[in-house]
């Protein structure tokens, strides 16, 4: 019942080792597994290692880090690989002011554009988000207003909110407007007080777990690669959390995986 929801095994840190990095995950009890894009070439890798393994699935999309060559076509490139075997969402996409690579109107155009492209093909989306929160929240709360108001039923299962790390106003705001919340490694640290703290007051029914590999490597092995298999101390943790047995995270973050991918 174990699940990674964000994970970049496309990525080039697992080039030399990408098959025993499946293995691990397998003895460790994942039997779901989903590689986000963040540009185009990122969508046709994750979508070619979902062919490859029956336990990966795909979600292609635009980073808001990798905008830079999206145009007039880019709507068209992506609406043909989303339709793609086992594309279950969009994404990662969203808004990043950290980095600040491109204008934040920008950003948003691009983010707006994908949410419609979403709709029309009835996927969830998987959303990133630095340093942006209100927007980001603010656009998808228009978003998903307009999906209930033409009775889509992508507006009971909109997305998930990647490695959340708000705080509880905007965790309720995100679960209101229907969003999932993955819980990356950071749960793990112990300076995170307050992000233990919100998810031990939030409703399993409302998370998901994720690695976002190489990245956000949880407690004992921070400061390296980070894998999948790992995943299964983010669900330690908010077992720990929460004062209930591991299993009971791990099935009900696997049957929110199904109900939001429907994979």
């Amino acid at each position: 019942m174990l699940t990674d929801t964000h994970c970049h095994l496309n990525l080039h840190p697992f080039d030399e080792d990408r098959e025993e990095v499946v293995e691990r995950a397998r003895e460790a009890g994942l039997v779901r597994l989903l590689i986000p894009a963040v540009d185009r070439a990122t969508s046709r890798s994750a979508m070619g290692l979902a062919a490859a393994y029956a336990e990966i699935y795909a979600a292609v999309g635009v980073h808001p880090n990798s905008i830079g060559d999206w145009g007039i076509n880019s709507r068209n490139w992506l609406a043909e690989l989303a339709v793609g075997s086992k594309v279950v969402a969009i994404g990662e996409i969203g808004l990043d002011y950290y980095w600040d690579k491109y204008p934040k109107e920008r950003q948003q155009d691009v983010f707006t554009e994908q949410l419609n492209l979403a709709a029309e093909l009835a996927l969830p989306v998987v959303i990133h988000n630095r340093e942006a929160t209100d927007d980001v929240l603010a656009i998808l709360e228009d978003w998903v207003e307009g999906l209930a108001e033409a009775g889509h039923p992508l507006a009971a299962r909109p997305g998930v909110l990647h490695s959340f790390s708000g705080d509880t106003t905007q965790a309720e705001t995100a679960i209101t407007a229907g969003f999932l919340l993955g819980i990356t490694g950071p749960v793990t640290f112990k300076n995170a007080r307050d992000l233990q703290a919100l998810v031990a007051a939030l409703s399993l029914d409302r998370l998901l777990i994720e690695t976002d590999a190489p990245y956000l490597t949880p407690h004992p092995h921070r400061g390296t690669r980070n894998e999948p298999a790992h995943v299964c101390l983010v669900a330690g943790k908010i077992a720990e959390l929460k004062g209930i047995p591991v299993d009971e995270v791990l099935h009900a973050t696997y049957e929110n995986s199904v109900r939001l991918f429907q994979w």
